[in-house]
């Protein structure tokens, strides 16, 4: 059955649907009204207003949720020294709940406490996690954790229907940037629907000091052909276009990226005006210089940065199609 405001891929590109986000689409230029906008970064002796720029910023973006909105998503809870043996305790709900994942367009979500991506999970190597959960959802649901752990803490045996509880514990293992996700059948839907978060396991020897963010590549089929028809990370499409995330120029700053977009075989992440450093699942010390990763479902990584510049620079996947639904973004770099 198709979800509520169906609208097709191709009338999204094509700017025929019906969607406020369409007419800035086409236009790919900066709104006419600067106000508000104060508090970017400048880029002196340019008017946007003037030029066609590929991208939107600001106020005018077609974007659902207020400035503060995803910061549980993007801000990682703080790391914790090494402590082997220590209880880390986190509780999720599985909820039906429809969520706006564009300017005016809803989705009937699966969702672990509410949000698309679920809450981020963060625990350092030898802690104990400890995760209860609970299925206040319409449909049995489990939660599926990468890493290391006994058989019976797997999330593929153990369903959760409906009412039910369970409770998954084991030692965090490895070190590196993991994931959960619910692996009831049909999997598809289940991972499309929006059971999956971030899932960090730190090192015992610690990450030196970054300002850290989370970043979960996603889609959303609106219309139930298939296919999708928004991307975002974190969830809510041009969401960091309208609130640009201010970075220091004087601090690392370190992305934990994952993908889980269903139906497409891979998403991206490119950074505008610089390299960074792309640590595979963050699991070692070996990495690649780039300004461009490519990640299949399920895959992850640690990203990082430290600018050479102060401004704003852009980001958003190297399909050019899933960054013009929705998936780019802003970094204000700031000195």
């Amino acid at each position: 059955m198709p979800e509520k405001h169906g609208l097709t891929r191709r009338a999204l590109l094509v700017g025929a649907a019906p969607l406020v986000a369409a007419g800035p689409l086409a236009r790919l230029a900066f709104a006419d009204d600067d106000k508000g906008h104060e508090h970017l970064a400048s880029h002196e002796g340019h008017d946007h207003r003037d030029l066609g720029h590929a991208a939107m910023i600001g106020d005018q973006v077609p974007a659902p949720g207020g400035p503060t909105d995803l910061d549980e998503l993007l801000l990682p809870p703080p790391a914790l020294p090494h402590q082997p043996g220590r209880i880390r305790e986190y509780k999720l709900v599985a909820r039906d709940k429809e969520i706006e994942v564009a300017k005016g367009v809803t989705f009937p979500a699966w969702t672990y406490n509410g949000t698309v991506p679920g809450p981020v999970i963060r625990a350092t190597e030898d802690d104990i996690l400890r995760v209860e959960f609970t299925n206040a959802g319409s449909h049995p649901h489990t939660i599926h954790f990468h890493g290391i752990h006994p058989a019976n803490m797997d999330g593929v045996f153990e369903i959760v229907g409906p009412g039910e509880r369970f409770t998954y514990e084991f030692p965090a293992q490895p070190y590196g940037m993991q994931l959960y996700h619910c692996h009831a059948t049909p999997l598809k839907k289940h991972i499309h629907k929006g059971l999956y978060g971030a899932f960090i396991i730190d090192p015992a020897k610690p990450r030196k000091p970054a300002q850290e963010l989370v970043m979960v590549m996603n889609g959303y089929d609106t219309d139930g052909d298939g296919a999708n028809n928004f991307y975002t990370v974190n969830g809510l499409a041009f969401y960091y276009a309208k609130y640009p995330i201010t970075v220091s120029r004087s601090q690392t700053v370190r992305i934990y990226l994952a993908n889980l977009t269903e139906f497409d075989l891979v998403n991206s992440f490119h950074l505008h005006g610089e390299f960074f450093r792309y640590y595979p699942t963050g699991s070692t010390d070996q990495f690649e210089y780039t300004d461009t990763v490519v990640q299949t479902q399920g895959q992850r990584g640690v990203i990082e940065i430290d600018f050479h510049n102060p401004g704003l620079f852009m980001f958003h996947a190297h399909q050019s199609e899933f960054a013009e639904l929705g998936w780019m973004g802003f970094f204000n770099v700031v000195a």
